[in-house]
């Protein structure tokens, strides 16, 4: 059983690797930039970081960062690091774990490059934090979506539409058999759309379809904010027969998602916006393998990961890696597993790649403009990304599986790149 946390780097530095390995473990535990009276034997057994692990990569002809200690134009080493600490440093603190972890290492002068690619913590983490408290099976509950992914969307235009507007729009995708809608994150408490408001109209629809059918669809309401106006706007949802809120996670940081999650009732959908600019440089930031579970431990129940062939820079292999990981439990003792939510350029053509990539469907596939651009409207760019993933499921090509389902064949035809 691990008893330190772990973590491992991708470094690269202008000087002697394992010299920049020990860098790293003294500024992240007990040491720093010179030898001090305090940090004597006896405390650095008991406290300061290990390098567990230093395996030699590649040699690249320039530094990938500027303001290290390389000359420009010179040769730099990578490599890949593994630090270990006492877990009596932090105990099972969560905020002081993302300190230690990262802190000061991307402003290291030794480094030209460093990005965090995984952690792994003591069970003592599990016991210490409650993890998702819906997770796949709740949210699937609360859906009522049995088998298969979650067919989702976004509303849009992002901003702009006034609180009945947005619920006139809910009305149409509740008609066309959706599961899951979310706010867009830039549609938080406007003026044009007070979150209130917007609550009180959404539900009102979604009440009375729900009276029809005997089904809810989950619906994310954006509740980002100060502490108390998210806890406020948790309880708004709430009494209004809500089952889901959503939180900007780069915005309001682990304090804030733990003050919400501590006090939610809701199922907790975490969006990452923001997250290029921790991740978009290969050589400097986090690997999302590593980011979210932060945010998985702290009690998030769906995660976002991007989507395959998306409007973003991020490749594939890294969407579906993430993916997985959201499914991989984090402990023996509580999975702590999320529920990995597919978005961005999302249209019937990505369904059948995603099935086989995952190997899973327990997933949301949110498709905007692949919903709502569909030539038939609405109702026919639901079923036919249904269908896509019915057939997908089935070990059907999409387009023979379109031979016998207009809504998927025109779906193909109006969204082929």
């Amino acid at each position: 059983m691990l008893e330190r946390i772990e973590a491992d780097y991708l470094i690269e530095t202008p000087g002697d690797t394992e010299k920049a390995a020990d860098v790293m473990a003294g500024e992240q535990s007990s040491g720093t930039f010179a030898p001090i009276p305090g940090e004597t034997v006896e405390l650095k057994a008991r406290s300061a970081a290990r390098v567990e692990a230093l395996e030699l990569l590649e040699e690249v002809a320039s530094p990938s960062l500027p303001g290290s200690i390389a000359a420009p134009g010179s040769a730099c080493r990578r490599a890949r690091v593994t630090l270990s600490w006492p877990l009596d440093n932090i105990g099972t603190d969560l905020i002081g774990l993302m300190a230690t972890v990262s802190g000061n290492l991307f402003e290291l002068k030794q480094f030209s490059g460093l990005r965090i690619l995984d952690i792994r913590l003591p069970e003592a983490f599990a016991a210490a934090y409650d993890g998702p408290k819906f997770g796949i099976s709740g949210t699937r509950s609360l859906a009522g979506v049995d088998a298969g992914p979650l067919i989702g969307t976004i509303i849009k235009p992002s901003v702009g539409l006034s609180a009945a507007e947005t619920a006139a729009a809910v009305a149409e995708l509740l008609e066309a058999g959706i599961d899951f809608i979310k706010d867009d994150e830039l549609q938080a408490d406007g003026w044009y759309c007070p979150f209130d408001e917007r609550v009180k109209a959404v539900m009102q629809v979604i009440r009375s379809h729900s009276q029809g059918t005997g089904r809810k669809a989950m619906f994310a309401f954006n509740v980002t904010g100060e502490v108390d106006q998210m806890r406020r706007r948790h309880d708004l949802v709430l009494a209004e027969g809500g089952t889901c809120v959503m939180v900007s996670l780069n915005s309001v940081g682990l304090s804030g998602l733990l003050g919400l999650t501590r006090h939610s009732q809701l199922p907790i959908h975490g969006h990452r916006n923001g997250w290029g600019y921790l991740s978009r440089a290969p050589m400097l930031g986090w690997s999302y393998i590593a980011w979210q579970k932060f945010w998985r431990l702290a009690g998030v129940d769906h995660m976002h990961c991007n989507g395959l062939s998306n409007k973003f820079a991020e490749p594939d292999e890294s969407v579906i890696a993430s993916a997985r990981e959201c499914l991989t439990p984090m402990f023996d003792s509580k999975p702590c597993m999320a529920m990995p939510v597919f978005s961005s350029g999302q249209t019937v053509h990505q369904a059948q790649d995603t099935y086989q990539a995952l190997g899973s469907a327990d997933l949301i596939h949110a498709a905007g403009g692949g919903i709502m651009a569909h030539p038939g409207g609405p109702a026919a760019g639901v079923a036919g990304l249904r269908q896509a993933w019915d057939a997908a499921m089935a070990g059907i090509p999409a387009g023979d599986y379109a031979l016998g389902h207009p809504e998927l064949a025109a779906a193909l035809k109006a969204f082929q790149k």
